[in-house]
Formats: C-alpha cells, structure tokens, sequence
C-alpha cells in the first residue's frame, strides 16, 4: 500500500463523521470528533490487522519525542494501541470535549454506589 492510500479520508464507523486526510505529512488513522480508531495494523502503517475491529480512546499520555498520544482499546480482540494525536491540519483532534467527556464518566462512575459496599 502506497503513502497516499494509507492516508485517504473515510467515514467514521462510530459516529459517522467524514474524515479528511492529514494535511500535515502524517498519517491520519483515528476520527477526530470522537477519537476512535479501527483495528487495521499490527505494526504501525502495515495495515495487516485480521480483526478490524473498533478501538475505543481510553487514555492520553505523553512522550517527550512523539508528543501526546492516544491510548485505544480494541472493542473486538482487546488489544491496546498508542496514536499520536492530529494537530496543525485541516481537521485537529478534539480532545477537549474528549477529556471533559472521559471527566463527566470517570465522576459518575464515582458517584454510582458499589453493590454489596456501605
């Protein structure tokens, strides 16, 4: 598969969205509305994954030489993967309403009694 072929736009399988190819020389392999990716490599741009399953943002870390990335987990087989996060391109990562998302969940989760606990 050719550079150009692994950085066409497409439509998100989770919320529907058009996706636009990077406009910044990299490769563009998650949505950048709600942040999820699909299981398409086993080693970064191979694009020989069997599973193609969905991967859900699960987390945010950061490197000193990538930068901040995205931490997904496959919904299908289970496996985690790191993304570098899209910034500087037509269509940058939202993760702002991601992280105030992933803020409300994580405090409702907090909120919500643990059966058989007092």
């Amino acid at each position: 598969m050719n550079r150009r072929q692994q950085n066409e736009g497409f439509v998100c399988e989770s919320c529907g969205a058009r996706v636009e190819p990077l406009t910044n020389g990299s490769y563009r392999n998650h949505c950048p509305f709600c942040l999820y990716s699909k299981h398409v490599d086993e080693q970064p741009g191979d694009r020989r994954s069997r599973c193609h399953g969905l991967m859900r943002p699960v987390g945010l870390v950061y490197k000193r030489k990538k930068g901040y990335q995205l931490v997904h987990q496959c919904l299908k087989c289970g496996v985690v993967k790191v993304n570098k996060v899209a910034v500087d391109t037509v269509q940058p990562d939202e993760l702002a309403r991601w992280a105030a998302t992933l803020a409300w969940s994580d405090a409702l989760n907090k909120a919500r009694p643990v059966r058989g606990r007092s």
